[in-house]
């Protein structure tokens, strides 16, 4: 059987840590952040992860991380 092809995009958004899950950031954190509180846009900052329900779409993405 082939290899499978990682999907470049997915592969520059998203982690793998070591339990398993899958890390990516946070989004409303690239442009009109004037309005924005800055607690709001300092929280945006820190890293989500991904929900279980669209984990396992994520990780056939990213076969290899």
């Amino acid at each position: 059987m082939p290899k499978q092809k990682t999907h470049r995009g997915a592969a520059k958004r998203f982690n793998l840590t070591k339990t398993g899950k899958i890390k990516r950031a946070q989004a409303y954190k690239s442009h009109i952040l004037t309005k924005k509180p800055t607690k709001r846009t300092r929280n945006l900052r820190k890293a989500a992860y991904v929900a279980k329900t669209e984990a396992k779409t994520v990780k056939k993405l990213i076969p290899y991380k």
